[in-house]
């Protein structure tokens, strides 16, 4: 009797597992088309709304579960003259994307961020509350794009009031 319930234990834990990777890497993404000219914004140094780029061989995947599932890759042909007209952001730090999802490399993207070779620009500021858009782009035109907790949603969803000069949190 105790090696039946031991079998059924581990078979229980061994599908449980497998259901739970299923979920988190493959069921709940989905990959976006790419639309048009609006793909991919940035906000320009001066304020205002977000501009549309040009780019090209743009891929993206998203999920309804979380607000930082967002993840794109593309290329544009913006010269580093005329990215200097967009809002940097200080500080981005890129979230791993599913390994199928394989344009998208946040270790190579960050190492090129810390030692100067990418720039990373504001794309929208809270596309969800306290979530806002990123974009980087390297010299040789690679571009990507992500979601990441902005200062106010940090504080906000540690359960705190928002801060000042943040926009009112949501009611839920």
């Amino acid at each position: 009797m105790g090696r039946i319930l031991a079998i059924v234990i581990i078979v229980a834990a061994l599908a449980t597992g497998a259901a739970v990777y299923y979920l988190q890497v493959y069921a709940f993404y989905e990959e976006i088309a790419a639309s048009g000219p609006g793909d991919v914004v940035l906000t320009p140094i001066t304020g205002g709304a977000p501009v549309a780029i040009p780019v090209r061989g743009f891929r993206a995947i998203d999920s309804d579960s979380s607000p930082i599932r967002y993840r794109a890759c593309f290329t544009s042909d913006l010269s580093a003259e005329a990215l200097k007209a967009y809002a940097p952001y200080p500080g981005a730090e890129p979230r791993n994307a599913p390994g199928w999802f394989d344009c998208f490399d946040a270790d190579a993207i960050g190492a090129a961020l810390a030692d100067g070779q990418a720039q990373a620009f504001l794309a929208i500021e809270n596309i969800h509350y306290g979530i806002d858009r990123v974009i980087a782009i390297l010299p040789d035109g690679r571009g990507y794009a992500w979601h990441e907790i902005n200062s106010c949603g940090e504080v906000v969803f540690d359960g705190q009031p928002a801060p000042e000069g943040c926009p009112p949190a949501p009611a839920n």
